[in-house]
């Protein structure tokens, strides 16, 4: 396996598994990874990115951030982010993530399940009413006849 450093100085360290290299079982790391040669068995890079290049034939079941398949992967592909199948792309088998880009030409044949980001959660009903109650006495406060303006101000 060699390192390499890309040109970006916003992405960290690549993994490379070039074309000749066969592995069987399960594969993880903690790092980006560039994978041209064969897998079989189950790939988990849950925080990192997985390409599949041209020469890449991946049996196993797939968990990464994002994915990017140029070669052919027959497995289910779980990214927590993003999957990117390139024109060049065959995968076999179910898709869940949160954005899907299919080039034209590229091959898929089975599921697919776009699930929306975590959404943030909205404010507590206490926050809100604690919000309201100070705004209703913070107009209390204000002298007759300038209430208006004390509204205008709280709505900017």
């Amino acid at each position: 396996m060699e390192m390499s450093k890309p040109t970006d100085s916003a992405r960290a360290e690549v993994a490379h598994i070039g074309k000749s290299v066969v592995v069987r079982g399960e594969l993880s790391g903690s790092e980006d990874l560039y994978l041209d040669g064969q897998v079989e068995g189950s790939i988990e890079l849950h925080d990192h990115h997985l390409t599949i290049g041209p020469h890449g034939r991946v049996k196993a079941s797939v968990n990464a951030r994002e994915v990017v398949v140029h070669g052919e992967l027959n497995g289910n592909v779980q990214g927590s982010e993003r999957v990117e199948l390139k024109k060049s792309a065959v995968l076999t088998g179910d898709i869940v993530t949160q954005r899907i880009v299919i080039e034209d030409g590229a091959i898929f044949k089975g599921a697919l399940d776009t699930q929306r980001a975590a959404t943030k959660p909205e404010p507590k009903r206490e926050t809100v009413e604690a919000a309201a109650a100070s705004v209703s006495s913070s107009l209390a406060a204000t002298p007759a006849g300038s209430a208006e303006p004390a509204l205008a101000e709280q709505k900017k």
